[in-house]
């Protein structure tokens, strides 16, 4: 066989290019880290040079440090959250450890299992065996691991037979004792039911002794503002009224506890110091209780079940205008969800003001701190006039008065052209109850005056203001005509009434349930809402009005009459139902008309003015000289 000789110069060349190969190969593969690590490059100055246009395009240092401030922050935010990343892949990497070690003790377990699976399995059929042949010759003896004798397996059988008629008595005795544990549970279900019938027949009847008490205390009501009783008659009408203040459900057995004050720290009967307003008060007490008791609860549940379908699996951000959640929001928010939806319709309402200006609270808290401004003093006097039955603002040094002061000072500096405004309080103050926030309830007051109020609501004229009382004797006078007759007929101006309603959205005029679900729809529909629920308090109290025929007492039953409705599904309907149709445009330009004539009466007014500041100077040179002029009459 011939051999093959290898040509050792070939071989010396292969190996180079072997050698070459690989030094281009590497090569290559350094280039491409090289034209990767380039790319990233460009990439980086390219950003630098649209940073760089950015900053050369602002106008004025301020715009300018706002970018350096914007991209210093998200630099900021990009290296936490590499940092998060790093933590999470180091959490995970030993989690993965964790998990693999896991796996390998399990594996173990397994095959220590399947071998002591394995073993007993052999046992298994041992004894079998064992069994079989001692059955066919139970003479014989077993050869077993145990050394057992035949008589012994025998005894050891009849004891198995023995267990087993155990077992069959054991069974037929827990079948006896599930079936008279099923007839306990069924007895147990019924008389839960039957417990929970008779709660409601307890809370039916604590309702209509409710009602009935309350009739009766109206009844005293009644005589006791008739003039027409005798003395005799007046005293003892007198002290059956002290007995009815007197006399309270304490002693009494009460399944449903009554709360003096709701969730948000309002109040929820009003005290009243004249005596015949305490009475008032009781009947009120009474009223809610039976309310509550009757129609509160079930409610209360069904809407929270609804909106809880609604939020599943919704973030914030998520929730945009439907007509589904429209018609939530009339229905009202429950309190585990009110603060989630008020933040989510006031950052809609004023979400391009915050993109441009993030940290706008915090610097106009700055400012406060270091400047005073005019209207400091007025909402120092203010604060502590703000909700003063709340118990949130009750105590001179409460946590929430300071926040609530930031607040005023804050949109004092942010808006100038209103500064403060008497009512501003009750607005912040709503929404800091509500929101738990400063700087929430800050973007919720700009939100109201700002964006979903018309201009110059709050400025010192207040001229839109009064246009919306216009506008709402106009609708009265379409919906409600005899009410509105019978206003006039006894010269009763309801602006007087109403135009603190409208000026801060009903806040200390209406009860706070109520008063709440106003705001959830003002909030999300605007100023419309302020005159359909107008509209229904006096559609609701109509008849009790047209039965007054004194303007004073008409006044006075106007002053009070908002906080004894309390049937809020009741009023809502009327507003959102009985008041339809409520065309926008038909608003907007009834505003419109009554707004241009009180600006020229306005610009007359100020005309006058003018006038009458030109000729003062001139009188009052006439009346010096008249006055001279007779001087010397009378030495003549």
């Amino acid at each position: 066989m011939p051999v093959i000789r290898r040509d050792p110069a070939a071989a010396d060349r292969m190996s180079r290019l072997q050698q070459e190969k690989h030094m281009l190969v590497e090569e290559v593969k350094g280039q491409k880290e090289l034209v990767w690590l380039l790319h990233k490059a460009l990439e980086a100055a390219q950003l630098e040079k649209r940073t760089c246009g950015q900053f050369l395009a602002a106008e004025g240092e301020q715009e300018r440090l706002e970018l350096l401030r914007h991209r210093e922050r998200h630099s900021a935010d990009l290296a936490n959250r590499l940092e998060e990343l790093k933590a999470e892949g180091e959490g995970l990497r030993r989690s993965l450890a964790e998990r693999e070690g896991h796996v390998g003790e399990l594996q173990r377990s397994v095959s220590l299992m399947a071998e002591k699976n394995q073993a007993n399995h052999e046992v298994i059929l041992k004894l079998s065996e064992q069994l079989d042949a001692c059955l066919a010759d139970p003479r014989r003896t077993v050869p077993s691991t145990n050394g057992l004798e035949a008589p012994t397996f025998c005894l050891l059988q009849q004891e198995t037979e023995n267990l087993k008629d155990d077992i069959e008595a054991y069974k037929t005795q827990n079948r006896f004792l599930n079936s008279e544990l099923y007839q306990l549970t069924r007895l147990w279900r019924n008389s839960s039911e039957q417990e929970k019938s008779l709660m409601v027949k307890c809370a039916y009847l604590e309702a209509s002794n409710c009602q009935m008490e309350s009739r009766y205390l109206g009844v005293l009501r009644k005589l006791q503002e008739n003039k027409g009783l005798e003395p005799a008659q007046q005293e003892a009408v007198r002290k059956l009224i002290e007995d009815a203040l007197q006399g309270d459900m304490k002693d009494a057995l009460k399944l449903h506890p009554v709360r003096e004050h709701d969730e948000y720290g309002f109040k929820i009967v009003p005290d009243y110091e004249m005596e015949d307003m305490k009475l008032l008060s009781k009947i009120q007490a009474l009223e809610i209780r039976s309310h509550n008791l009757l129609h509160q609860e079930a409610g209360d549940k069904l809407l929270l079940g609804r909106w809880s379908n609604y939020l599943a699996g919704r973030s914030s951000e998520d929730l945009s205008p439907s007509p589904e959640l429209k018609s939530l929001l009339r229905a009202g928010v429950p309190r585990e969800y009110r603060q989630r939806v008020w933040r989510w319709m006031v950052r809609s309402r004023t979400r391009s003001l915050r993109e441009r200006h993030p940290d706008r609270y915090q610097q106009l808290c700055e400012k406060s701190l270091t400047s005073t401004h005019p209207a400091s003093r007025q909402i120092q006097l203010d604060l502590h006039r703000t909700l003063t039955t709340n118990q949130r603002f009750s105590s001179p040094s409460s946590p929430a008065l300071q926040q609530l002061q930031r607040i005023l000072l804050a949109f004092s500096w942010q808006s100038p052209t209103i500064g403060y405004c008497q009512g501003l309080n009750r607005l912040a103050a709503i929404a800091l109850l509500v929101l738990q926030s400063e700087e929430d309830a800050f973007w919720c007051l700009v939100a109201v005056v700002e964006v979903i109020m018309p201009q110059d609501y709050y400025t010192k004229t207040l001229i839109a203001s009064q246009a919306d009382q216009w506008v709402l004797k106009d609708l009265m006078a379409e919906k409600l005509p005899r009410l509105m007759s019978h206003f006039e007929e006894h010269g009763v101006d309801i602006s007087l009434i109403t135009f603190n309603w409208f000026l801060v959205v009903f806040v200390e005029s209406l009860p706070s349930d109520l008063l709440l679900r106003v705001w959830d729809t003002f909030l999300y529909e605007g100023t419309k809402v302020m005159f359909r629920y107008a509209l229904a308090l006096f559609k609701c109290k109509q008849e009790d009005i047209l039965k007054i025929h004194d303007s004073v007492e008409i006044y006075q039953y106007l002053r009070f009459f908002t906080k004894t409705i309390f049937d809020s599904r009741k009023l809502t309907s009327i507003a959102f139902t009985v008041m339809n149709p409520f065309p926008s445009r038909l608003l907007r330009n009834r505003r419109a008309v009554h707004l241009d004539r009180l600006q020229g009466e306005l610009r007359e007014l100020e005309a006058q003015q003018k006038e009458f500041v030109m000729e003062s100077p001139e009188r009052c040179d006439k009346d010096l000289l008249e006055t001279m002029v007779s001087e010397d009459d009378d030495e003549l």
